[in-house]
């Protein structure tokens, strides 16, 4: 497939109205197909890839919104977006809870239909033509669940404010770096550098030249002038990974960020500072404010758009279709046909908690691979950590957040589902994010537009 392929299936019973779409889209260069049935849908993602498909809500032999999980278990990798000729709220939140993309309205004309293709045909090939898109779904920023959804959709929109700072925060290996490399290569930025930084690694001494440079003989062994990361970043991307643990260095960095320029050590010379800061950390920095820790002035400077990046055990739903990735990347690296997963296997790894998280699935899948001498990962072939897990007990506070029939705004359901999951979750904002579905960047932000305040707000 090359970098340009992009094909959409409509699915549609209105014959017209759906051949009137798939006319202009071909007037555009999509290649389309038409299916006029669920089953006819069902049929032609057996035998074709799509990247994009199109639903109508009323099929003649099923409900549309029933279709959406059916249709994207065989096409994960396709934007699905949902036709209807009635704005209805409640079946666009079931919509777009079974995993559709948007809901559009359908009117006389096609054209808003057709600009929404053309979008996200834009965003296929960004991400197409980046190697960091292809290293994004190698190490595990996929899969359909809402939690990774919705950090995906935060990337997309960051990337369209080029200087604005990010803090990537979660737990070790819930690719953090990958989530850094992606927004970096959906950017503008992304045929400048991206400069990775372990502030963690940095011997203390050395810190403050490895990221802004140094004179040459300002200290002993400085025998030539040496330029530092944010240097070498230039118009690009600078990621400070583990910044929770760069010490010393918080003032310094407080000012850069601040005042947008820098210095070498030894220098007079301010140079102007044009990459993106991306910070990461697995570390709680509002605690380590709490305990003097970290500074607060910085903490607020970074987190002006924060992105917590769900552990594993969060987004189980994701678990097969992340090894059936690594388990398809690792057996093409290593010449290997290893052509499936079995559903002992399957089960079995739905069942382990994962405490190194994405980057320990991808680990389990490269040693099964390696060890397997079939065409099928049975068992046999994963570690005995995994084989000793059972199935974990569900979270009693995940139960779905339902609404009421009858709401006539979004907003009103919207503060419904919010006060609801506050009150499950008790006024835990993380808990309750995760409770629907969206990042608790988002929580905080409907909160404070609709005026919801809890008990633990009061008191502040």
């Amino acid at each position: 497939m090359t970098n340009d392929y992009f094909r959409a299936l409509v699915v549609e019973d209105e014959d017209l109205y759906a051949r009137a779409i798939s006319r202009e889209l071909g007037r555009q260069g999509i290649g389309c197909d038409v299916a006029f049935c669920g089953e006819d849908a069902l049929l032609r993602t057996e035998k074709e890839n799509y990247q994009l498909i199109l639903l109508d809500h009323r099929l003649p032999d099923e409900d549309g919104i029933k279709m959406i999980p059916l249709l994207l278990a065989k096409q994960p990798q396709a934007a699905l977006v949902m036709m209807t000729a009635y704005h209805a709220i409640p079946n666009a939140v079931r919509a777009i809870r079974q995993g559709a993309e948007d809901y559009i309205v359908k009117e006389t004309s096609i054209q808003p239909i057709v600009s929404r293709v053309l979008e996200i045909r834009e965003r296929f090939r960004i991400r197409e033509s980046s190697d960091g898109w292809q290293d994004h779904k190698r190490s595990g920023l996929i899969g359909n669940s809402p939690a990774i959804r919705s950090v995906v959709e935060e990337l997309n929109q960051i990337a369209k404010s080029p200087e604005t700072t990010v803090l990537l925060t979660g737990e070790t290996g819930v690719g953090k770096e990958v989530a850094a490399r992606y927004l970096h290569q959906i950017s503008a930025r992304h045929k400048r550098p991206l400069v990775n930084v372990d502030c963690l690694a940095m011997p203390p001494t050395l810190a403050e030249s490895l990221l802004f440079g140094h004179e040459k003989g300002v200290f002993t062994g400085a025998d030539a002038t040496r330029i530092g990361a944010f240097e070498e970043a230039g118009a690009g991307t600078i990621f400070l990974d583990e910044i929770g643990d760069i010490g010393e260095l918080q003032g310094k960095l407080l000012r850069v960020l601040e005042s947008r320029r820098f210095k070498r050590i030894g220098s007079l010379k301010e140079i102007p500072l044009r990459a993106r800061v991306v910070g990461a950390t697995n570390r709680d920095l509002s605690e380590m404010v709490g305990r003097n820790e970290f500074r607060r002035d910085l903490y607020e400077r970074l987190s002006v758009f924060p992105i917590h990046l769900p552990p594993l055990r969060e987004r189980a739903d994701d678990i097969y279709l992340l090894a059936d990735h690594f388990r398809e990347f690792f057996a093409q690296r290593l010449h290997k046909g290893v052509e499936t997963i079995g559903d002992v296997v399957r089960h079995q790894l739905a069942s382990y908690s994962y405490p190194g998280n994405v980057r320990e699935l991808k680990n389990i899948i490269e040693r099964a691979v390696i060890i397997c001498e079939s065409g099928r990962l049975e068992l046999k072939h994963l570690p005995q950590r995994v084989l000793d897990a059972s199935r974990p007990t569900k979270n009693p506070l995940a139960i779905p957040i339902s609404f009421v029939p009858g709401i006539d705004s979004l907003e009103a359901l919207e503060k419904r589902m919010i006060r609801q999951a506050m009150k499950r979750s008790a006024n835990v904002k993380a808990e309750a994010a995760r409770l629907l579905g969206i990042s608790r960047y988002q929580l905080l932000r409907r909160m404070d537009k609709y005026r919801i305040k809890t008990d633990d707000d009061a008191a502040e």
